[in-house]
């Protein structure tokens, strides 16, 4: 890749990518990236980190999920997240710690899973709130959710919460590491293992 993308400060892609991995899933800003760097007396111009940004995505480092408001659609051109094609080159350059990562490697594998099958994906946005995917496919669309568990009736109200307030009558799912509660179903939402979501072809039919 950087060979092919000539790029000059490798120094920097490292670092950009090892930011990537402690915030996979999180909303990301180049501009704020650059801000930050220069407070650290560190000058990367914004243009240079979408240029390194467009550079992984091309070598299908990572992927770009933009996001969506789920009334109309409509596309935000910043506030992207980014997930990893490959979880074992991730897990190589930053050392796995599961009670800090398993929230975010879970919604990097539901991600990719979703591209895998076809699926055009975005990060939804409802005012203030979030739902990790809006995942649309010729006619049919699914809202997921992603939680590594549902430990409290507070974590059930702000998972399941989210997607409640959506009008439409399209799937919406909860994604959890939970199997004995696969297939529960909460105000019409249904509650999946993360197995049995990866194991299924058809999303729309869980």
């Amino acid at each position: 890749m950087v060979a092919r993308e000539s790029i000059r400060n490798v120094s920097f892609l490292e670092n950009l990518v090892a930011y990537l991995i402690d915030n996979t899933g999180s909303l990301f800003s180049a501009q704020n990236i650059s801000k930050y760097l220069k407070s650290q007396h560190v000058n990367i111009p914004t243009q240079t980190i979408l240029n390194y940004l467009k550079a992984l995505c091309n070598s299908f480092f990572i992927y770009k999920i933009q996001r969506a408001e789920i009334r109309g659609m409509k596309i935000f051109e910043i506030g992207e997240k980014y997930y990893f094609e490959d979880l074992g080159l991730h897990n190589s350059i930053q050392h796995f710690d599961f009670r800090k990562d398993i929230n975010k490697l879970m919604e990097n594998v539901v991600c990719i899973d979703l591209l895998r099958y076809g699926y055009e994906v975005y990060v939804g946005k409802s005012g203030n709130k979030e739902i990790d995917f809006i995942a649309s496919k010729d006619d049919h669309k699914v809202y997921i959710q992603v939680a590594y568990m549902l430990p409290d009736d507070a974590t059930v109200r702000r998972e399941f919460g989210n997607l409640l307030e959506i009008a439409d009558n399209y799937p919406k799912y909860v994604v959890t590491m939970d199997e004995m509660q696969s297939g529960g179903n909460y105000k019409g939402i249904k509650q999946i293992s993360l197995r049995n979501f990866l194991l299924a072809e058809d999303k729309e039919r869980l």
